[in-house]
């Protein structure tokens, strides 16, 4: 039977199942673009400088693992036309006070972060320019602006182009550095060198693992659609987004493993890396190559930036939305999802109100360090995160709450065990290493 859209020409919903087809895909590749930040990218290029190869495995890995966790939440979108935090409510009002402070806090830091690392790669650019904290400013408005006017096809087409831009330069890089292919294979053999454990981890949970995952499915609905026959959809768009994923987190361990691990080169930590092996490849390969990293690089930032001012402000819009309203066992599949749900909440007053959030009063700590309790409530709270989406699903796709035919199978329940068992580890570290 041939793929249709949404509703049929007497404009009743069409609920036979479509096939999966590359034309229709689009949240995935916004995830994947809003997952990988200049961090990720970072952390990644630090395993590889510091282990070469031998974790190639833990990238494979850490994409099942995020295969599963996005289709769990894409699953519960179509299979039960409610929304995330609506299910999460339904587990008891304890997920509204988490969720509550940690959106708040959350997006002041991060609000900074993301403009910080936006304006990064401008600076280095245009050196004579204006300063980081200028173009932190103005990367944060033209993210506002683009949010606040444009509706999620817009913003889907941008993010295509900003996730091409990113895949080109990344596979560039790393094909311009010659990766060894031998050892690339033996790197799928699962070994721990001494020292490698957080590295591992971090590799396995860390890249494309935040909140954007648990804003799949608001993007899912965004897209059109809205109910179970669009599973087969949405589970060839998740593959592909971690998929893509993949590619990155490999390109960046052969970029680790052969521009630096042989020559012994160290980057800085975070974001700051980037420019660090900017002025690596350009030392190497001549100023053209680095100035493409640098537009990579910007590409990745920004991505990041405008798909949480987006994907957030929708789940926030919805915790809202719930919030105001009386609980509920169930709701209708057009009460929770659908493209005209998601351009209501677009133009909601929370969506905007969070969106000035994200903007405006982070714009404070461009001149001020981090207040010690908002890092230690910003570590907490953040570390917390993917362990609680992580069980939560797990609780949420199997019980009464999914349709029988759409619970977890034994494949399901296991990568989602695993990914809250994993989680709740890399959590405990993170606590741990916070700045007590």
């Amino acid at each position: 039977m041939a793929e249709t859209s949404a509703t049929t020409e007497t404009g009743e919903p069409a609920s036979h199942p479509r096939k999966s087809s590359w034309k229709y895909i689009g949240p995935g590749i916004v995830v994947a673009a809003t997952g990988v930040g200049a961090g990720d990218l970072v952390a990644t290029l630090i395993a590889g400088s510091k282990f070469g190869y031998t974790l190639m495995w833990a990238a494979v890995i850490g994409c099942l693992v995020k295969i599963s966790l996005a289709e769990a939440a894409g699953r519960w979108h179509l299979a039960t036309g409610r929304t995330l935090f609506d299910g999460w409510r339904s587990l008891g009002p304890w997920t509204t006070v988490y969720f509550a402070i940690y959106v708040v806090v959350w997006g002041f830091i991060y609000g900074a972060t993301a403009m910080s690392s936006s304006a990064l790669p401008i600076v280095a650019l245009f050196p004579d320019g204006p300063g980081l904290k200028f173009w932190a400013i103005v990367t944060g408005l033209i993210g506002l602006t683009f949010v606040w006017f444009n509706r999620y096809a817009v913003f889907e087409k941008v993010m295509t182009v900003l996730i091409g831009i990113m895949f080109v330069v990344v596979v560039y890089v790393a094909a311009r550095v010659v990766p060894d292919v031998g050892a690339s294979f033996a790197g799928l053999v699962p070994v721990l060198p001494d020292g490698s454990l957080l590295y591992t981890l971090g590799l396995i949970g860390g890249v494309g693992g935040t909140i954007t995952m648990a804003a799949y499915g608001y993007w899912v609905n965004a897209k059109g659609w809205s109910d179970s026959s669009w599973m087969k959809v949405m589970r060839l768009d998740n593959r592909v987004a971690y998929i893509t994923t993949g590619v990155f987190v490999v390109a960046m361990l052969i970029v680790g493993a052969e521009l630096l691990h042989a020559s012994q080169i160290a980057l800085t930590s975070g974001d700051r890396g980037l420019v660090d092996l900017g002025k690596v490849l350009e030392d190497r390969f001549g100023a053209g190559t680095a100035k493409l990293f640098l537009i990579g690089f910007l590409a990745t930032s920004f991505s990041s930036l405008i798909g949480v001012w987006h994907g957030v402000s929708l789940m926030f819009a919805d915790f809202v939305e719930r919030f105001r309203a009386p609980a509920a066992p169930a709701a209708p599949a057009e009460e929770g999802a659908g493209p005209a749900v998601a351009d209501r909440r677009q133009r909601s007053l929370p969506f905007r109100a969070y969106l000035l959030w994200l903007t405006f009063p982070p714009m404070a700590l461009l001149w001020l360090d981090e207040p010690f309790g908002l890092v230690i409530a910003y570590g907490v709270l953040g570390a917390f995160f993917m362990p609680f989406l992580a069980l939560t699903l797990l609780w949420l796709l199997n019980s009464s709450r999914t349709p029988r035919e759409w619970r977890n199978g034994w494949l399901s329940n296991g990568m989602l065990a695993l990914a809250g068992l994993l989680f709740v580890v890399l959590c405990v570290q993170q606590v741990r290493d916070l700045p007590w």
